[in-house]
């Protein structure tokens, strides 16, 4: 098996410099680089990862927990922090939490045993408590999604209660005083913040919220085809329909041209997260953005400044939503 020294006597250049160009530091010209590289070609080198983890103290690898693998939210999300941490020779090891507090736990807990020189962690169910002992631990950790009073300066997260309210704050503003609202289950935080600003914008308008027009979804497009067929069914009249995320408003407008209704005619619909396909369906729809490709990039780049000391990254906290008009309410 070759080794650093077989390639550097091959490329005829010192060891540190066969180091400098297998780990992407300190400047080398392209001339020795290539150099370096023909000689790792022929004789067949591959660095020790091992090695080098134990010379260094760094494993070159981050730890993200993840809520779900599937659906069209999560993927920009980590195409973000995966495409951020290579552009810097990191690698990322995934976990996945499915929305359940034990493997959300079991997660962390690999990840640590990995040996990851940080995590990355979009946890729904644990409790803030344990996120606040994890932050106290050796291995640095950045949360995604979510904001936990006491370690700020850790949170990446949306002001969803803001969100909330500016979603239905349109409706409302178009003339419209019958609204129902298709929540995400209440056990997650953005859900339950997403409600809260619901209800602000009703209180707003000296509205009264109303049980009949409200049926707790699952953020998946079958659960907002159930929350529509079910709001329907109880025959109260509503003219829109306020969706907690864009998935629910895809499910409930397809249950809506099911049975006849027009839309935006016959009932109005606003989402929450502007992902990519509700914009191209027919009508395009009104929605509440929800920069989460962004929050997965200042994830990976709070990791970069903080662990690996890159200084030259941005990062920011907090992010704001905006309202997203396209064809999907009509004014009264």
């Amino acid at each position: 098996m070759a080794t650093i020294y077989d390639v550097s006597f091959l490329a005829g250049v010192s060891l540190a410099t066969v180091s400098r160009v297998v780990n992407n530091t300190g400047k080398v010209s392209d001339k020795t680089k290539k150099k370096v590289h023909d000689a790792m070609a022929k004789l067949d080198y591959r660095p020790n990862t091992i090695a080098q983890s134990l010379a260094s103290n760094r494993s070159n690898s981050v730890g993200v927990l993840v809520s779900q693998l599937d659906g069209p939210f999560y993927g920009p999300m980590m195409r973000e922090i995966e495409s951020a941490l290579r552009a810097a020779n990191k690698h990322v090891i995934i976990a996945a939490g499915h929305s359940d507090a034990d493997q959300e736990k079991d997660g962390v807990e690999f990840l640590l045993s990995r040996g990851c020189d940080a995590l990355i962690v979009d946890a729904e169910i644990i409790s803030n408590a344990y996120l606040v002992e994890l932050c106290q631990g050796k291995t640095p950790v950045v949360l995604i999604n979510r904001h936990v009073d006491g370690i700020d300066e850790r949170c990446v997260h949306l002001n969803n209660l803001q969100g909330g309210l500016l979603a239905s704050r349109h409706v409302l503003e178009k003339g419209h005083k019958q609204i129902a609202y298709i929540s995400g289950p209440l056990f997650k935080l953005d859900a339950r913040e997403r409600l809260e600003g619901h209800r602000q914008a009703l209180a707003e308008w000296g509205l009264t919220f109303d049980e009949r027009l409200f049926y707790e979804g699952d953020f998946r497009e079958e659960g907002g085809y159930a929350a529509m067929a079910a709001l329907l069914d109880r025959g109260v009249l509503f003219t829109a329909v306020v969706c907690a995320n864009d998935q629910m408003a895809s499910g409930a407008i397809s249950l809506c041209l099911e049975r006849g209704l027009r839309v935006p005619e016959d009932v109005s619909f606003v989402g929450f997260d502007n992902i990519n396909f509700p914009r191209y369906i027919s009508p395009k729809l009104t929605t509440i953005s929800n920069p989460i490709n962004e929050m997965g990039r200042m994830a990976a780049h709070w990791i970069l400044r903080e662990v690996y000391d890159n200084t030259e990254v941005s990062f920011s906290h907090r992010f704001e939503p905006e309202l997203v008009i396209r064809d999907s309410v009509i004014s009264l």
